[in-house]
C-alpha cells in the first residue's frame, strides 16, 4: 500500500531534507531545496521507489504533491 507518508519521504530524500519540511501542499519552489536541478532528483527517486518510467510530459507537469499524486494513478499508482 502506498501512503502520503511514503511520497513524501521520497521527497524529503530528493531535496535532502527533514520530512517535517514538506507538506501535501507543497508546490515547486516552495522550498528553496525543490529547485530546477533538484526537481531531476526528484524525478529519478519517484522513478526508483515507485518502479515506473515517467514520460517527459508528466516531469514538467510536476509542479506540486498534488499534481504528483494524480500523475502517479496515470501509472497504476494509487496514493492514499
Amino acid at each position: 500500500m502506498n501512503t502520503s507518508k511514503e511520497l513524501l519521504g521520497v521527497f524529503a530524500k530528493a531535496f535532502s531534507t527533514p520530512i517535517e519540511e514538506i507538506t501535501e501542499e507543497l508546490e515547486y519552489q516552495g522550498i528553496a531545496e525543490w529547485d530546477s536541478m533538484s526537481h531531476l532528483v526528484l524525478v529519478e527517486e519517484i522513478e526508483s521507489a515507485y518502479k515506473v518510467s515517467i514520460e517527459m510530459e508528466d516531469v514538467l507537469e510536476m509542479g506540486s504533491v498534488t499534481k504528483v499524486k494524480d500523475m502517479l494513478k496515470k501509472y497504476g499508482i494509487k496514493i492514499i
